[in-house]
This record gives C-alpha cells, sequence and structure tokens, in this order.
C-alpha cells in the first residue's frame, strides 16, 4: 500500500512539473493589452453610434494611463530593487517591459488612424468638426486669437531650460509644448516648456458662434486646446523666432505605498500618500511623431532610463479627455436610452423585507435598476424596527445616495458600521471624504484590515421582528455604486437565509474585530477560502467524469491568472471535464492544446457595458453549484484580499442562471471573441445562424429571470 501511495506521489509531481511549463501560461501584461485591444476595435465598429465609438477610444486611453501607472510601475520597481520575480509563463522583467512596447506600438498607430480616418470624417458629416492649425481661416484665426490672449494667456507660464535654468518638473499625466526658440539673426536654439492647462480649461475648445462663421447653421467647431496655445506662441514670445513646438507628456508611477505597520493613523497615511501619486517615477513619455532628436535626447538624460519607455505618437496625446465629448447634446450619435426594469415581486410588494423574506431576489444590472439596493438602505435608515446597519464600501462615487442613507440612518438613530477600503485605487479621496463624513454623523468607521483590501461587497441590516431578530443580506459583484451600476453588469443577490445571514454577521465580525472566524456555512472567503473551495469543486468534477463521465464548468469571470487553479483546470481538461471559460480580461491560460486543454474553450464579450459578472458553475452531477461574488481567480484576489463567493441556493435563480444568464452569454456571435492557443483571439461569426448579441438581447428581455420566477412560484420553502 505504501509503495502505491508512493508511485501516486511521484506522478502527481511529474503531472505538476509538467504543467508549470512555462510554454502552457500567456503572461499577465500581455494578456491585459489583448483587452484593451478589443476595447479599441469597438471603436471601429461602425454598428456603435458615432460618440459611443469616441467613448470607446477614450476609454482604450485611460485603460493605457492607468496600466502604466500601476503595471508597468511595478515592472520599473522589479528592475530599480533588482527583483527576480519570474511569472508563470516565464519572461524576464525587461523581457515583459519590451514586449509590452513592442505589442503597443502597432495600437497606438491603430489608434491615431481611427481617429484621423475614421472618426475626424464622421464627426463632420455630423456636424462636428474638430480644426487643426492648418484648417482654420483666417477670420477663425484671428477670432480665436482674440479669445486665447483674454482667456488662457494669463493662466500660462513658459519655462525656458537651459544652464541657468534647470529642466523643469513634468508632473504626472500632464499635456506639455515643448517649444524650440531662435533670438534673430541667431542660430542658436533654445528651449522652453509650456504646461497645458486643460484642467482650468476643456481639452476641447468650442469656436463658439461669436468667434466662428459656421459652415452651416447647427454646426459645431472644436479645436484642441494644445493647438490653440501653439497657434498663438508669439504672444507669449515676442521678439523670437518660433521654429517648432511638439506636444509631450509624462506618465509617472502612481502605485502608491503605504507603511500600514509604520502608520499611527491609516487614514492620515492614505491622505499623505496620495499627494505623491503626482511626482512618482517616470514610466512612459509620450512624443509627438516628428520630435526632434534633441529634445528627446535631453528628455531621456532626465526622465528616461531605457529606450522603451518611449512612445511616439502621431495623432492628439491622452485621447481620454475625449470623455468630455460624450456631453454633446446629440442623442442621435449615442446608445438608445432604456429603463432598467424592476423585479415584479418588489413592485407589487411595497415591503421590501417581506419580499426578501418571503423568497430570493437577483438583480442583474444594468438590465435591471439598482434603485432596489438604494430603497432597501433608505427604508432600513427609516424604519423603525431596523436595529442595525452594516456596509462594505469600496468605490461609492459621488453625491452617493448609499451613502446618503446611511448619514439618514445615524440621524434616525440606527447603529451604522461601515467599513470603507481607504486603498480603493484612484477613489482614495472619495473615501476620505466619505469615511469622515460617516464618523462625523456617528457611524462605527472602520479602514479595513493590515495588509489586505477589503473587496467583498456585502450589507447586512439587522431587524425586530414578531418572531425575533430577522438579518437581511445583500451581496454583489459590484460596488454600491449608482453610476457604474447603469455601466458595468452585476449581479446582486437579496436573501434572509439564516446560515448566509449568520455567515455575514461573523465575517463583519472578523472585518471590525479580531475574531478569527472560519467555519462558514456557505460563504467561500479569501484569503484562503476560495481558492480552497474552487479547487475542491474542480476536483470533483474531475471524480465526476472519471465515474459518470458528466464532468462539467462554466466560469464567467473578469480576470484568470492564478497557476495553480489553472493547473487544477489543466488536469480536469485531460481528464475528459468539458469546461467552459468566459473571460473578460486577463486569462494566462492556454486553451486548445492537444493534451492539455483539449476540453477547454475560453471566450471575451466586450459591448456597450463592462462585462463584470463573476459566476462559478459546477454541474456536480446535475445537482448544480452555482456561486457568484467579488472574487476573480488572480493571485491578489485570492492571497491579499477579502473576498467572498456566495452559493444560489434558491433552486428557481440557480436554473435562471443556469438556463438563461449563461447560455445567452455563452451563444453570442456578435460581439464574442474567441482565444486561442497562441494568446491571439479570433472573432467569432454568426455563420449561418441568428445572429444573437448578449447585451442587446439581455435589454430587450430585461427581468426576465425574475418574471420567470414569478410565473413558477416558490422553489424553496418559506424561511
Amino acid at each position: 500500500m505504501d509503495q502505491l501511495e508512493d508511485g501516486l506521489d511521484r506522478y502527481q509531481e511529474r503531472a505538476c512539473s509538467l504543467l508549470s511549463d512555462p510554454a502552457l501560461y500567456i503572461n499577465r501584461e500581455l494578456s491585459w493589452i489583448r483587452f484593451n485591444q478589443h476595447v479599441l476595435d469597438e471603436a471601429k465598429d461602425p454598428t456603435h453610434p458615432l460618440l459611443e465609438r469616441i467613448k470607446f477610444l477614450a476609454i482604450f486611453s485611460n485603460n493605457l494611463d492607468e496600466f502604466f501607472m500601476i503595471r508597468v510601475s511595478g515592472l520599473h520597481h522589479q528592475l530599480a530593487e533588482g527583483v527576480l520575480k519570474f511569472p508563470p509563463d516565464g519572461l524576464t522583467t525587461m523581457e515583459q517591459l519590451e514586449r509590452i512596447h513592442k505589442d503597443l506600438i502597432p495600437l497606438l498607430n491603430e489608434q491615431t488612424r481611427i481617429w484621423f480616418e475614421d472618426i475626424i470624417p464622421e464627426l463632420r458629416k455630423a456636424g462636428i468638426i474638430i480644426h487643426t492649425r492648418t484648417s482654420l481661416n483666417e477670420k477663425k484665426r484671428k477670432n480665436l486669437r482674440k479669445y486665447f490672449f483674454r482667456e488662457i494667456f494669463p493662466v500660462l507660464t513658459p519655462l525656458a531650460f537651459d544652464k541657468s535654468h534647470p529642466f523643469p518638473f513634468i508632473s504626472n499625466l500632464a499635456l506639455n509644448l515643448a517649444v524650440i526658440l531662435r533670438r534673430p539673426r541667431s542660430h542658436d536654439e533654445l528651449f522652453a516648456r509650456i504646461k497645458i492647462p486643460n484642467k482650468q480649461f476643456p481639452r476641447l475648445i468650442e469656436i463658439t458662434p461669436d468667434v466662428a462663421d459656421p459652415i452651416s447653421p447647427g454646426t459645431q467647431e472644436f479645436i484642441f486646446l494644445e493647438d490653440l496655445i501653439a497657434e498663438n506662441l508669439d504672444l507669449l514670445f515676442p521678439g523670437m523666432e518660433i521654429v517648432a513646438a511638439y506636444p509631450f507628456r509624462v506618465t509617472r508611477d502612481a502605485d502608491i505605498e503605504i507603511e500600514e505597520d509604520e502608520a499611527d493613523d491609516l487614514l492620515s497615511a492614505v491622505e499623505q500618500s496620495i499627494s505623491k501619486r503626482w511626482i512618482g517615477t517616470p514610466v512612459r513619455i509620450e512624443i509627438a511623431e516628428d520630435m526632434i532628436p534633441a529634445i528627446i535626447d535631453m528628455m531621456g538624460a532626465k526622465l528616461a532610463k531605457y529606450p522603451h519607455m518611449f512612445y511616439r505618437v502621431k495623432g492628439p496625446i491622452g485621447l481620454a479627455d475625449l470623455f468630455s465629448m460624450m456631453n454633446l447634446d446629440r442623442p442621435d450619435l449615442k446608445d438608445i436610452p432604456y429603463a432598467p426594469s424592476v423585479p415584479e415581486r418588489l413592485e407589487k410588494d411595497p415591503d421590501i423585507f417581506h419580499a426578501i423574506r418571503q423568497r430570493d431576489i437577483i438583480l442583474f444590472h444594468p438590465y435591471e435598476s439598482f434603485q432596489p439596493v438604494i430603497n432597501f438602505l433608505q427604508t432600513a435608515a427609516h424604519d423603525p424596527d431596523v436595529l442595525a446597519i452594516k456596509i462594505t464600501l469600496y468605490r461609492t462615487g459621488t453625491n452617493s445616495p448609499i451613502v446618503q442613507a446611511l448619514l439618514d440612518a445615524r440621524e434616525h438613530g440606527k447603529a451604522v458600521s461601515v467599513l470603507v477600503e481607504l486603498k480603493a485605487r484612484f477613489d482614495e479621496e472619495n473615501n476620505i471624504g466619505w469615511a469622515r463624513a460617516l464618523e462625523r454623523a456617528g457611524a462605527h468607521v472602520v479602514f479595513g484590515i493590515m495588509g489586505l483590501k477589503v473587496h467583498a461587497k456585502l450589507c447586512l441590516v439587522v431587524r425586530k421582528e414578531k418572531d425575533g431578530i430577522v438579518r437581511y443580506v445583500h451581496m454583489s459583484s459590484g460596488n454600491y455604486n449608482a453610476v457604474t451600476a447603469k455601466i458595468y453588469t452585476d449581479i446582486g443577490l437579496f436573501t434572509a437565509n439564516e446560515e448566509i445571514a449568520s455567515d455575514v454577521s461573523h465575517l463583519f465580525n472578523v472585518l471590525t474585530g479580531y475574531s478569527q472566524f472560519t467555519a462558514y456555512h456557505h460563504l467561500l472567503v479569501s484569503p484562503g477560502g476560495i481558492k480552497k473551495g474552487i479547487i475542491s469543486r474542480i476536483e470533483n468534477e474531475i471524480e465526476r467524469q472519471k465515474s459518470h463521465g458528466d464532468g462539467r464548468i462554466i466560469l464567467k469571470l473578469n480576470a484568470l491568472q492564478d497557476a495553480d487553479i489553472i493547473r487544477a483546470l489543466y488536469t480536469a481538461s485531460q481528464e475528459g471535464v468539458h469546461i467552459q471559460l468566459q473571460i473578460r480580461g486577463i486569462c494566462c491560460l492556454r486553451p486548445g492544446i492537444e493534451g492539455i486543454s483539449d476540453n477547454i474553450t475560453v471566450t471575451t464579450i466586450v459591448g456597450r457595458f463592462l462585462e463584470h459578472t463573476r459566476i462559478y458553475y459546477f454541474h456536480n452531477g446535475g445537482d448544480p453549484v452555482v456561486l457568484m461574488g467579488s472574487s476573480d481567480l488572480m493571485p491578489r484576489n485570492l492571497k491579499r484580499r477579502i473576498e467572498i463567493l456566495y452559493p444560489i441556493l434558491d433552486a428557481g435563480i440557480r436554473n435562471e442562471v443556469i438556463n438563461t444568464i449563461l447560455p445567452v452569454h455563452l451563444r453570442d456571435n456578435v460581439k464574442t471573441r474567441i482565444l486561442q492557443a497562441d494568446g491571439s483571439y479570433v472573432r467569432k461569426t454568426p455563420g449561418d445562424a441568428k445572429p444573437l448579441q448578449a447585451q442587446t438581447w439581455l435589454i430587450e428581455n430585461r427581468g426576465i429571470w425574475n418574471r420567470n420566477l414569478m410565473k413558477k412560484g416558490s422553489e424553496i420553502s418559506d424561511r
């Protein structure tokens, strides 16, 4: 028996070694670039309204800005500190940086092509003209010059740099002009820098009717702020010859580090760290395509350690500013608006607590309204029978109705406990403001757990009823944010299940106190619990496949990176388990490798909404397990965050997820791309089948899952 066990151990070691081959893994950063390429692809899709296409250009650029500030800066840290850190794919830090540069160049060129060849002509047809310096006629040029001198000139501060003037500090993501000048009768070139004040002025300056001579009534005309400044540089440098002006921008490390164990006050430590975000080490320098070598060399000496930090841009730099064009009053150039539905049961039953206690309720945003979540908290705030509210806040946004409901609850004497995650990247300032407001109102505010981010989305309402204390729970994949609930796809669950409510109560005690509780009835909680629980369920499907041939797994996630889970999926595929993965963004698993991942398909959907839902389905021999929640399968989610996955216990809801929500996404043949073994993607086409676009179908059939449940009646006994 011992010899048999030793043999099995050696076999498993060899199998694990084989499945650790770097060739079986896609690099995380390069996989993310492929995702952002899909965003760029949407910008050239003529089925989108024109301003929506511009929005995708802006998202592509904004994504890249954050990618460099966080991910690329992390790689630069590794280089600077001499850290030898190899991801499962085996690429060194320098190899990753060089591949990132190589892979991004064609995408940046394509972005420029889309802007000039696709978007600009279509805008002109729609009566929106983006002028360049050369397209301005004399009258517009003169009138814009007057506007420039009156409004913009007083704000500008040219900075010379030479032997007596130090190279100026270039702040993070600030757009600049590098200006070359000559004195009269001199051949010596001088250099100056002008910071473009695009925080004080819109990036696109509208040429108003009092300035412009419209080509036709109703035409809107604009010019980029940097072009307007470049056109009038002689007013800033009188008596000098303007030789040339080149736009450029520096991206800096914005991944703030907080020494939590050394901080007396976490809130103050985060606040102080935010101010350093704009002065971090440079990681990217975007320059005009035709910038002369002399300026590049000067910037390289001051800002760049490596050639891969430079990116030549043929068009406007920093197109994330194009988000502003969505403010144009042109509904004909935007997506057709729709009214999200509300579950019929919540419309018919004015008592939301009664409705939840009768039966679990799911809300699939943005197809269904986020308002019931707001109503849940507002009702709890004013209900005299509610004793306490506990909630986690990660990204709430500005003017948050959720936070206002919590403030109202305090006014009505409720015990309110709020875990505010101060380290939610780029939302720190918002969260600090809300934390202070809640503390002033008397709420018990907690700032997280040492060394971990709290990413779980949880709300618990404790209510005194005739038959005793009842706890109501809301859990979701998405943030308590009314704005993102309109543009991200997320599924939330209302339940009064006693065992789940008990789990959530224990988890809040872990978050706010010193509880070490781990014996949850139903929740999978990371660190530790989610990874263990998912691998256990994969192994169960392997055993089912061996004994009954019916192993099946479907995972719909944002990202799949964890090497141990990928190896478990490879093993399941080798045993014949049928695996369908729909991964919106990063996927480090290579599907379709003979003998390794033949039974795995990976698809992705990028469309009108950002796919943000996490659904874990395991066939479990016909008694399916469906888990949802906040966690993706990345090391950060599994090791460095408090995350949860919760089971769908209501058989009716579970069936609707399995038979409606998952299939419509997996059958999409319009916006779906299929991952190939080499890391590339192929667009899925309808062929002879009827075109099916999942997000469009879900808009047209919004709330069908809740309507079906109303028809079927209760699938489980009332609680």
